[in-house]
């Protein structure tokens, strides 16, 4: 990449992130004016008083006009915008009237549709067949419904996170980090210009969603950036010339996947539908066993930083070296919440005054 690329990505995060902090103030307005509220109603919402959502309009709105003004208008960024008004617009109506999970659940499949009907594919995976002399496999028919489950799969995924002040958007902004980091060293321009307006639209956003929140992005936010992290992937991971592609989508985004599949997996071995709310998700678990909300955040966001620094040695050195380098982070990380879970007791009681726990529906 050039001088002048390094130019473009810096002014683009820039402008994207100044434009969602100044957005956020009159979206917040909105909020109340429409009746985007998050009312304290039940022990899975911990802050104690109303607080406006729909901050994820910011969101989108700083990314939409960052990305028509640097990003060249393709066939498949087209689609992407398109299938994200979809989600937003189905978000924002929820954030106001909170609809049935079916309905959204359908709206979610259209809206992966459009992207994936203008070539955004999972088109070839890495080959797991030891004695093939094939490094790749194609999908062929199947490419289709493989990226409409990956799609609509990290949209719910990233919203069910979305729990604790800062969580999900910190989450995504690591998340799109590591995109960044990647697409730079493969030269991928495209991709990396695109991660380099999502990640400074997260961070425009975030001084309002610390803890404690002045704003929630609620579904409006959190269902955009799981689609807009799909599509972001699908068109640069998966598409990388490396037989370990396969594996790097699933490292940088393991945080939000493991927690979908771990609640789906226990509610329907508990005798409950999927889509029905609990409180069970790993934030709130850290919560139970005594950490703060600001502890439990700050855990999460290191397990997602160490995921996304394992994608970015997967790409860039031997896999005998990453694997090593990989396995040292994990028993460091382990190590540290080992004596952090230790000495909890001697931490900050939590603080219950401030934070989202809304449980997201599909």
């Amino acid at each position: 990449m050039t001088a002048s690329s390094y130019y473009s990505l810096f002014a683009a995060f820039a402008m994207a992130a100044v434009l969602a902090f100044l957005l956020t103030p009159p979206v917040k307005d909105l909020a109340g004016r429409i009746g985007a509220i998050d009312v304290p109603k039940d022990m899975r919402r911990m802050h104690k008083h109303p607080i406006p959502r729909l901050g994820g309009l910011a969101i989108f709105l700083s990314f939409l006009f960052t990305t028509l003004l640097f990003c060249p208008m393709t066939a498949a960024l087209r689609g992407t915008l398109l299938g994200a008004v979809v989600i937003v617009v189905m978000g924002v109506v929820d954030d106001v009237v909170a609809l049935p999970a079916k309905p959204k659940f359908v709206v979610q499949i259209l809206a992966a549709l459009i992207p994936i009907s203008c070539g955004v594919r999972v088109d070839v995976v890495t080959n797991f067949n030891i004695f093939s002399s094939r490094p790749y496999m194609s999908l062929g028919i199947f490419s289709i419904p493989l990226t409409l489950l990956w799609i609509v799969g990290m949209t719910n995924a990233v919203n069910f996170i979305d729990g604790l002040d800062g969580l999900a958007v910190g989450v995504s902004s690591i998340g799109t980090f590591s995109i960044l980091v990647i697409a730079v060293l493969v030269s991928e321009g495209d991709i990396a210009l695109l991660a380099s307006i999502l990640c400074g639209a997260c961070l425009g956003f975030f001084p309002y969603n610390r803890n404690p929140a002045k704003i929630f992005m609620g579904d409006t936010g959190a269902t955009f950036l799981g689609y807009i992290l799909a599509t972001l992937s699908v068109q640069g991971l998966f598409k990388m010339y490396a037989v370990i592609s396969f594996f790097i989508p699933f490292l940088i985004f393991g945080l939000p996947i493991f927690d979908t599949a771990f609640a789906i997996f226990r509610r329907v071995l508990s005798g409950h539908s999927p889509m029905e709310a609990d409180r069970g998700h790993l934030h709130h678990r850290l919560i139970d066993m005594g950490f703060s909300q600001q502890q439990a955040v700050a855990i999460l966001y290191v397990v997602s930083a160490l995921l996304g620094l394992s994608a970015v040695l997967l790409t860039t050195t031997t896999l005998s070296k990453a694997l090593l380098g990989i396995g040292c982070a994990l028993i460091l990380a382990a190590s540290a919440f080992k004596i952090l879970n230790h000495h909890r007791a001697a931490l900050p009681h939590p603080n219950q005054s401030g934070s989202e726990s809304k449980e997201k529906r599909l």
